[in-house]
């Protein structure tokens, strides 16, 4: 703690001026005694639960004499005894008002339970003056004992020794000071078996804390002057707290239980600031001893004491300002005026700032939903939420909601690469064996000039097709796959392919197989083969759609739980929501995914079952082009230049040459190259066909938007057909949230009212 610097000039303490009544400064005691009323008018309202008022602590160690401060400087006819001492905090407020009256309350601590906080709420005690309190205040306290549950010898029922609860007494009157002094219970080194223990200690350190921590707080460290101060605890416990001494001050007590001189010395010195010197000084006070007369109906005859204690030496050297009680009730005031000026703006302020707090709160539980109406709105609004974020991913809008900031629920961004590498796995690995490119010869030129009618053989090349950075990211995307789905989505693995993707490695033999299946499967065919032998080319070259397919839609699906399940637990107000609906749904979105998923593996089955058949005219384009190729790569090694020609293809080629061209090949050879050619031309109509139809009816109808799609489970229709118990599951408040509830509604309705009274 900071040495003050020096004291303020001194009067020295006369027989004629000593415990006089000492006038305040031309300037006034306080800067402004209708802050000090609005601070009482909070206090009168328990805003001081939410908002650290200013307030006066009394705190120092047992049997200090805090007690009998409290009643020379409140006028509180404190009982006294040495089973009396203080077991729980005590609040005395002086509140200016027309009608003389004492109400004796308490305060429940914030740990009491709802049913503890009514009991200890009913009490209320209603006195018309001080000497009615003096007389009932002995069988008041056992009364308060009883419902604080104190064990006492009164009380041998009770419970606890020590109490977090606070009796609040309030002193009103025309005439009263705006004061409020905060009386805990003493701390205390040692336990005495049978009445104390280690967490009674504990639990009393804990309190003296809880009070004196708060910067709005003036600790008055209360210190017998016939005790050595430097073994009083309180004042390393202020210390810590108020590491400046700029809130602590110091009141000596029992001086007149101070004999010998070199003890009178360091109490004098300890007032006048030349050990142990605090910002705020140290006042010397004598206060109602055990033995004083108690008939008296004021404190005129304790005054009378004390003046004639300070007038013997060397109490009567000290500076007058710092000794007796009326000095230090004016100090007191003075002080709590300056922190209340200090702290008044700043109380606007942490009012405005944990109201925002508690509303912000407030609106995260939700409105309220105790009835079934209640909750089928509440639980709309979400649904309705859900589905406009859900129409903001399918249309790519990412600056609608915050949420798109996470790649990962960029929905259709997600579900179009998915596609594309779905496209080009099949453009390269989906057929079983390799087509046989025929070279034609042809120059740039001639290719640049094929009629635009015809589909351009596009994949001539598509066994060396590269693995880009997209079919690089599924591979990826696979293995990641695997781990979420065992890690978080294990409810999937009954519908989705978990195993590790094959690599799908496309066959060369492609003349070997196609020679073996015509020679195994030919009948008695005058210069042509079996349908048959299509169809079972066919299928044999599409074994691999399925399982790339069941990959496919697996991506999807992960991709789309993923998505919903996550803007679930972003728009939900709280855990037990989110999982009250995700267990809800589950079972229709597994059976929604499941259905995507089948119809998947329903076109995959159409396509490779059904007899090859296509009216698309790229099929008639594809073949006569490839039938065309076939020529002239038998003629290219048989064309001449030509110089008379001026067009880019300067060659000729002989008549004759191209009728044996033509009629060289035997009927076996013709067969396999017209399946050959057949069923390359099919396969790309059919595998651009199969695509084109995943994506339209397994992905886009089944999986995202289609009437019965997982993404639109989730809605407002959907909350409509719930029943009672169903809607009272999900969106039903806990008494946990009910509670949270109400304790949120009166702080809001407190903080609106701190408001109104701090203008």
């Amino acid at each position: 703690m900071k040495l003050k610097r020096s004291l303020p000039e001194t009067t020295t303490a006369t027989p004629s001026t000593m415990g006089s009544e000492i006038k305040p400064p031309a300037s006034g005691i306080l800067t402004s005694p209708d802050r000090l009323r609005k601070i009482d008018q909070l206090r009168e309202k328990n805003i001081d639960v939410i908002l650290p008022l200013p307030t006066l602590v009394a705190v120092g160690d047992q049997s200090s004499g805090k007690s009998s401060l409290l009643e020379s400087v409140t006028g509180i006819p404190f009982p006294r005894g040495q089973e009396l001492c203080t077991r729980y905090a005590t609040q005395i407020t002086h509140r200016r008002d027309p009608e003389v009256q004492i109400i004796i309350t308490i305060i429940p601590a914030p740990q009491s339970t709802e049913a503890e906080k009514a009991t200890l709420r009913s009490y209320r005690k209603e006195l018309s003056s001080t000497a009615e309190l003096r007389d009932q205040f002995a069988k008041i306290l056992d009364e308060v004992n009883v419902y604080m549950k104190i064990k006492t010898d009164k009380n041998p029922e009770g419970e606890k020794t020590f109490s977090r609860d606070i009796l609040k007494i309030e002193k009103c009157g025309p005439t009263e000071d705006y004061l409020t002094v905060i009386d805990v219970p003493g701390i205390f080194r040692l336990t005495s078996k049978g009445q104390t223990t280690e967490s009674d200690r504990n639990l009393v350190r804990d309190m003296v804390t809880g009070f004196i921590k708060d910067k709005r707080t003036i600790i008055l460290a209360v210190l017998p002057a016939n005790v050595d101060v430097m073994t009083q605890e309180i004042l390393a416990l202020a210390e810590q707290y108020d590491p400046d001494g700029e809130r602590t001050l110091g009141v000596l007590t029992k001086p007149d239980l101070v004999i010998e001189r070199s003890a009178k010395e360091a109490v004098c010195n300890l007032v006048t600031g030349r050990k142990k010197a605090l910002n705020l000084g140290y006042y010397l006070v004598k206060n109602r001893g055990g033995d004083d007369d108690d008939d008296s109906k004021d404190d005129s005859g304790i005054r009378r004491k004390e003046r004639d204690l300070f007038q013997q030496s060397p109490w009567c050297n000290l500076p007058q300002e710092r000794v007796g009680v009326a000095a230090l009730r004016e100090r007191l005031q003075d002080l709590l005026g300056e922190i209340t000026d200090k702290a008044y703006p700043e109380l606007r302020s942490e009012a405005r700032k944990k109201l925002a707090e508690a509303r912000e709160q407030q609106d995260a539980l939700g409105p309220p939903r105790q009835t079934e109406r209640e909750q089928q709105q509440y639980l709309a609004q979400i649904a309705a939420k859900f589905q406009q974020i859900v129409r903001a991913a399918l249309e790519a809008n990412y600056s609608t909601h915050s949420v798109f900031d996470e790649h990962c629920l960029r929905l259709i961004t997600q579900v179009v690469g998915i596609v594309d590498t779905f496209n080009n796995r099949m453009r390269r690995d989906g057929h079983t064996y390799s087509f046989v490119k025929v070279d034609t010869g042809e120059s740039i030129d001639e290719s640049a000039n094929q009629a635009d009618d015809s589909e351009e053989d596009d994949d001539s090349e598509e066994d060396d097709l590269p693995v880009d950075d997209a079919e690089y990211d599924a591979v990826q995307r696979d293995a990641a796959n695997r781990i979420i789905i065992r890690e978080y989505f294990p409810e999937l693995e009954s519908i989705i392919n978990t195993r590790e993707r094959p690599k799908f490695a496309v066959k060369r033999d492609n003349s070997n197989w196609i020679r073996n299946m015509y020679l195994e499967s030919r009948g008695i065919e005058l210069g042509t083969f079996s349908p048959i032998v299509l169809a079972s080319a066919f299928r044999d070259q599409t074994t691999k759609w399925g399982p790339i397919t069941e990959y496919h839609l697996s991506d999807i699906i992960v991709r789309i739980h993923a998505f919903i399940l996550g803007i679930l637990k972003t728009i939900c107000a709280d855990g037990k929501l989110y999982e009250a609906i995700k267990s809800i749904i589950m079972d229709d979105l597994l059976a929604r995914y499941a259905k995507g998923m089948d119809h998947a593996k329903y076109l995959v089955q159409v396509e490779r079952e059904k007899k090859p058949y296509t009216v698309n005219h790229y099929f008639s384009s594809n073949l006569q082009k490839a039938r065309g190729d076939r020529v002239s790569e038998a003629l290219k090694g048989k064309r001449t230049y030509d110089s008379r020609c001026h067009s880019p293809a300067a060659y000729v080629v002989k008549f004759d040459h191209v009728k044996s061209a033509i009629t060289n090949k035997s009927n076996q050879e013709h067969a396999q190259d017209d399946i050959h050619d057949i069923l390359k031309s099919y396969y790309k109509v059919s595998r651009k066909r199969f695509v084109d139809n995943v994506w339209l009816y397994a992905v886009d109808h089944h999986l995202l938007s289609g009437p019965n799609s997982p993404l639109t489970l989730f809605s407002e229709q959907w909350v409509l057909g719930l029943d009672e118990d169903s809607l009272n599951a999900i969106a039903g408040e806990s008494r946990s949230t009910r509670d949270k509830r109400r304790e949120l509604t009166k702080k809001i309705a407190d903080l609106e009212e701190a408001l109104r009274i701090l203008k």
